[in-house]
């Protein structure tokens, strides 16, 4: 299986395949990562699918996460055992056969501060979490926790206070760039024959008395409008859920509630330890995560009702998680320290208690009318079983014998060949001319699919060069997100085929300009379509910075939404 381009034509012919077909097996709405991965589920087990997203992949919860793939400690005190045995199973298959480039292990420290009953306690219970990790055959390839003395852990982390511990714990999880693992699950469905389109918003449904039969959808880039029919319609909005099952007049039998999350990046230099940290806090946890060049701090956990495109952070939120790291930092974080800051909304399933952190990640899946089920809740990790579980409940419904699930033996794109290539990144680094830096940078981006960059500066060499603004990126991968990764806007590139806006100082406004002048030959874009890109991104920049100075959600809100979408869903 070749990998397929989300290109600009590749789209063009989506929505026209999508609007001239009789009638789609599986129609998905919701570009996030339970959308892509149902859409990839659906066309693997040789269903005629199509997947729609409103804005852009991962747009939403699915670009900003903690950005961890994990089994969720925190579920075992709850003796939740089914959960975290499910996501440890996940974490497994990512890491070793699934998506091998985009996910990589992560080390964490869990300080002590009480002696002997605390280092049983959680002791136990990190034991519990290695144990069920090997138990489900794949907890392979992740050293086992170990106990550390005070001495043992500072010299892992030299930046802790003495007084913040007596003792540590060290075990490891994984991590993802969850923007780019969700594009990759589309590219990787589109590859196996989906009908893929962003920028595409469904406006109604479709009915045959109570049946769901498909939608009416409107290509927001064009204006054009069209239907799609579908004999079973796939309800993975997220946070939106709700909402869409308002325009069907069907709400279901539960309720998804937004919680924001925000989280903190601050350069590498300002914390000295070579592991990642997980801390209590009154309410939950807070990690500190290692990112390349930077931390990842977070995360809050407050209920939001305001608007769910945009989540704003604010001036509390920062202080609350600046507070609580510095409880154990020597030398304590300030604002100025803050390079970045992202709010995301998780999409909770309510149940009886006020307290979003007591919310349920627990999934359902539900017919909510004949023709369209509906998947809500859960946690990425788990991403796959939601997928395979709404399209399990779809074939159900449909006509003849649909096939199981083979998800769980489908690499992503770029997968197949990545440590071969890995164990060749000196080679070709010479054969590239680059820096083996930049070929690691590229590999752990890219995976194999690195052959099709290297392409690119290998037709023009200027391409193999830094983009303008930042350390990590080059100037091929912003061509490349364009052509081949179904980025559509400036904002595409900088905040997802990349992570410049939250990685550098200026939130990515240097290279805004040199990164839409990359863009343009592939989009089409004229001088008067480049300013208004770089401009719409500078306008959204400043609104998320002066949002981030209010003290309550419902000013920052205000503040953030002073600056609109360059394409508006709404």
């Amino acid at each position: 299986m070749g990998a397929v381009a989300l290109s600009p034509q590749a789209r063009t012919e989506a929505i026209d395949a999508m609007a001239n077909a009789e009638e789609l097996d599986i129609l998905v709405i919701g570009g996030g990562v339970v959308g892509t991965g149902s859409a990839l589920d659906a066309a693997t087990r040789g269903l005629t699918t199509g997947l729609l997203e409103a804005r852009d992949f991962a747009s939403g919860t699915s670009s900003r996460s903690s950005k961890l793939i994990h089994g969720g400690l925190r579920y075992l005190e709850m003796l939740d055992f089914r959960l975290v045995h499910e996501a440890l199973q996940e974490r497994g298959l990512l890491l070793q056969r699934l998506a091998p480039h985009l996910v990589k292990p992560v080390p964490f420290l869990y300080p002590l501060q009480h002696r002997w009953w605390e280092r049983f306690y959680a002791g136990s219970g990190v034991a519990l979490y290695d144990a069920m990790a090997l138990s489900s055959g794949l907890g392979a390839g992740l050293p086992l926790h170990k106990h550390l003395t005070r001495g043992g852990a500072m010299r892992l982390v030299p930046s802790l206070k003495k007084s913040a511990l007596v003792g540590a714990l060290q075990y490891y999880d994984a991590q993802v760039d969850d923007a780019r693992h969700t594009m990759e699950l589309a590219r990787t469905a589109a590859s196996y024959g989906a009908h893929v389109a962003n920028r595409v918003k469904v406006t109604g449904f479709l009915r045959q008395g109570e049946r769901v039969t498909g939608v009416q959808a409107k290509d927001l880039e064009s204006g054009r409008e069209f239907e799609v029919r579908a004999k079973q319609v796939v309800n993975a909005t997220g946070v939106w859920t709700d909402d869409t099952q308002a325009m069907v007049g069907e709400r279901g039998q539960y309720h998804v509630r937004a919680s924001k999350g925000i989280h903190l990046v601050v350069p590498k230099d300002r914390i000295q330890s070579s592991t990642g940290m997980i801390l209590r806090t009154e309410k939950s946890v807070l990690f500190i995560i290692p990112w390349g060049r930077h931390w990842l701090i977070g995360t809050t956990d407050t209920d939001w009702n305001l608007d769910k495109a945009h989540p704003a952070a604010t001036s509390n939120d920062i202080e609350y998680l600046l507070d609580h790291v510095n409880a154990v930092l020597t030398t304590p974080l300030t604002r100025e320290d803050v390079e970045g800051v992202y709010a995301g909304l998780r999409p909770l399933l309510a149940g009886e208690s006020e307290s979003t952190s007591k919310l349920s990640r627990e999934h359902v899946v539900a017919h909510a009318a004949p023709g369209l089920v509906v998947v809500a809740g859960g946690k990425y990790t788990t991403y796959r079983v939601m997928a395979k579980d709404a399209i399990d409940a779809a074939a159900a419904a449909l006509d003849g014998r649909v096939p199981k699930s083979v998800t769980k033996n489908t690499p992503l794109v770029g997968a197949d060949g990545y440590q071969a290539m890995w164990n060749q990144r000196h080679l070709i680094a010479q054969r590239s001319g680059l820096h083996v830096a930049r070929i690691e940078h590229l590999l752990n981006r890219y995976g194999a699919l690195i052959d099709e960059v290297l392409e690119l500066v290998a037709k023009d060499p200027s391409l193999g060069e830094q983009l303008p603004g930042t350390q990590d990126y080059l100037k091929a991968e912003i061509v490349y997100g364009a052509q081949s990764e179904g980025a559509r806007h400036l904002d595409d590139v900088l905040a997802r085929r990349t992570r410049i806006s939250i990685e550098a100082w200026d939130r990515g406004v240097g290279a805004a300009e040199a990164a839409a002048r990359l863009m343009a030959p592939i989009l089409g874009w004229d001088e008067q379509t480049i300013d208004r890109e770089v401009s719409y991104y500078q306008r959204r920049v400043q609104s998320e910075r002066d949002s981030q100075d209010q003290p309550d959600d419902e000013s920052a809100d205000k503040v953030r939404l002073e600056a609109p979408d360059i394409v508006s869903p709404a």
